[in-house]
């Protein structure tokens, strides 16, 4: 049985105003994410899987994070399945902060990844 490729990007091809959607848990989004990013935890994911078609509606592009790649290759996988243009940042969170992309903390203080 043959899967198509889960579609991925490196850190450097995500949009500044693209829709990030950043589904590591509440206490790795506080202390160090993307500003304006959508954070719905993996495992908050079905619950609440609404307000992402809501978020990607008009055919907006999801571009899905967490903190290395592994849980975010999941809910792209599933994303695309659901129909939804979701591709997977290569690398995740530890990636952008790697690249110097911009983050913030929950609380002002410097952001890191967790």
């Amino acid at each position: 049985m043959n899967f198509a490729p889960l579609p991925s990007v490196d850190v450097a091809a995500v949009p500044s105003d693209g829709l990030v959607l950043d589904v590591r848990e509440n206490d790795e989004w506080a202390a160090g994410h993307v500003e304006g990013a959508l954070h719905v935890p993996m495992s908050d994911f079905a619950a609440r899987f609404a307000e992402v078609t809501e978020a990607v509606a008009g055919g907006r592009k999801a571009y899905v994070m967490c903190r290395v790649g592994g849980r975010s290759a999941q809910v792209t996988q599933y994303l695309v399945q659901q129909g939804v243009d979701a591709v997977n940042v290569e690398g995740g969170m530890l990636a952008w902060d790697g690249a110097g992309r911009p983050m913030v903390a929950g609380d002002g203080t410097a952001a890191f990844v967790l």
